[in-house]
């Protein structure tokens, strides 16, 4: 798969029908998915099977992910959304 086709179909799949997460997720695929090695890039996809809630839960800070990886992503993705 093309990394233009994959960041287009990433950014449907980031658009979670949640404005918190869309204002997260949606610029973090844009602007920084292509940055990101191919393991953060694996994290981020695997981010995007979890439920809502979830990402939801993390996103703001009420909980963490047990998995590691999961929660080195939303480590990522928060950081890209501090203002610079």
């Amino acid at each position: 798969m093309s990394t233009e086709v994959e960041v287009k179909r990433l950014y449907w799949h980031s658009r979670r029908g949640m404005w918190e997460l869309d204002q997260l997720l949606v610029p973090f695929v844009e602007e920084q998915y292509l940055k990101l090695d191919e393991a953060d890039r694996e994290r981020y996809r695997a981010l995007l099977d979890c439920e809502d809630q979830d990402i939801f839960a993390w996103c703001m800070l009420r909980s963490e992910p047990d998995n590691p990886d999961l929660k080195r992503i939303v480590e990522l993705v928060l950081e890209h959304a501090k203002p610079k």
